[in-house]
């Protein structure tokens, strides 16, 4: 329908983005939403990367570290509304699989502050004028939705969304066995763990996140599912704790290859040999290593030293 052609070559993810910043490969960079900064591993070597870049475009919400730390030589934040407050009904997936309109209606802190869209469509219109996209049109939101059920696969149904008629996209809920495979099966593979245990005088780190936060926006400091009042604390088996000769409530250093937080030690039902810190704050200690088959840094098991003054 667009008549454009979609690029073929390999594209690059995040990490890929951010060592390629560290290489002074990319000049301009636009951050949609999110937190770039904090979602990454070695905040110190993100830090630097993303301040190679000559110029650095937020469209944010509202204020986080990245615009403080993750940011470029030069930078220009764009504030917009959140979904509640939209002026026009956005589309959404909720957490049971449906597509579904979201109302918003709240009143935004300024009456001229902009939606993501709104910046869009004034880009697109100054720089594309109306091809291969009919822009001016664009700033109604149905009209993108109609868009979308026209080019997207299985998206045919997003055109009727504004008569109140809510989906599920085909393929995401299987009710019956049949997988897109050779032999139209769910094929399971037997494979051989690796030996994760952490060396001698080493415990294996993984982050997590809290009842009180969405994504990388800390809501609140307290956990109420862990029985902790801050969160810059480190999670330990009772019988590691008492094998070195720690305390709960002890100021201990968690120490990694590329550095050391100092934190408050906390009693916990893990298993012994493994430690658990808050994400963002714990990818401080996170190297960038990554999976070499999913690409994802090693959140989930980092060799830190765990000590005292």
């Amino acid at each position: 329908k667009l008549k454009i052609k979609i690029p073929e070559s390999p594209g690059m993810d995040t990490f890929s983005c951010t060592q390629a910043a560290h290489n002074g490969e990319i000049d301009f960079a636009l951050m949609l939403g999110g937190n770039l900064y904090s979602a990454s591993p070695d905040l110190n070597w993100t830090a630097d990367a993303i301040g190679n870049i000559g110029f650095t475009t937020f469209i944010s919400t509202t204020l986080n570290l990245g615009h403080i730390h993750g940011h470029g030589k030069n930078t220009l934040i764009l504030p917009v509304r959140v979904r509640d407050e939209e002026k026009q009904a956005t589309s959404q997936e909720s957490m049971f699989n449906y597509v579904r309109l979201s109302a918003g209606g709240f009143d935004a802190p300024a009456t001229d502050l902009p939606s993501e869209s709104e910046l869009f469509v004034h880009c697109g219109k100054e720089l594309f004028s109306e091809s291969p996209l009919p822009w001016s049109q664009l700033g109604e939101h149905h009209k993108v939705r109609e868009l979308i059920a026209e080019t997207v696969p299985n998206m045919q149904a997003l055109a009727q969304l504004d008569g109140g008629n809510e989906f599920t996209i085909p393929g995401r809920i299987k009710h019956v066995p049949e997988f897109n495979t050779e032999n139209g099966k769910g094929n399971l593979a037997i494979l051989e763990a690796p030996d994760v245990r952490p060396q001698d005088g080493y415990f294996n780190l993984m982050t997590m996140r809290s009842e009180g936060q969405f994504n990388s926006i800390i809501y609140e400091e307290e956990d109420i599912y862990r029985s902790v009042d801050h969160r810059l604390v480190v999670f330990m088996n009772p019988q590691d704790i008492a094998e070195n000769h720690f305390g709960a409530g002890d100021s201990v250093w968690v120490e990694s290859e590329i550095g050391k937080m100092q934190v408050e030690l906390v009693e916990a039902p893990i298993r012994a040999g493994n430690v658990a810190m808050y994400y963002p704050e714990a990818n401080a200690i996170v190297p960038g290593k990554l999976d070499p088959q999913s690409l994802t840094p090693v959140f989930k098991r980092v060799a830190v030293r765990i000590f005292k003054d």
